[in-house]
């Protein structure tokens, strides 16, 4: 049986982890209120970072609240995803958004970052440029 936990392996923990998603950002990915930037890691597993400003996001609760949901997403997509690091940012209105509609948004995101990492992949690969 798979883990489905949150371990801190899934987790981007130091400033320089962002630093390196920001400059080397391969996929951007655009929901309603969110956006996450993505790079490829050699860890053979996804990882996920967080910012969610109080300057989009005024309300402490409501910071919370989302977080606690995109780790959720990630938690229970983490087999699918490729070996990206991901940080997720939140927009200005997103805590307008309930619950079903963030979840709905990362779902399609996260699925939306699979189809173009392995598009990438494959477009890399050597029996692409065979062709």
């Amino acid at each position: 049986m798979s883990s489905q936990g949150f371990p801190r392996q899934l987790r981007l923990l130091t400033a320089g982890d962002y630093r390196r998603v920001f400059d080397t950002a391969a996929f951007k990915v655009h929901g309603k209120g969110l956006m996450a930037l993505a790079s490829p890691n050699d860890l053979g597993h996804p990882r996920l970072g967080l910012i969610f400003s109080k300057k989009n996001v005024r309300r402490a609760v409501d910071r919370n609240r989302l977080k606690r949901i995109a780790r959720d997403s990630i938690r229970l997509r983490q087999h699918r995803l490729p070996p990206v690091d991901i940080v997720l940012l939140a927009r200005r209105g997103v805590q307008d958004l309930d619950n079903a509609t963030v979840h709905r948004q990362l779902h399609g995101m996260w699925k939306r970052l699979e189809r173009e990492a392995n598009k990438a992949a494959t477009s890399d690969s050597p029996e692409a440029e065979r062709r």
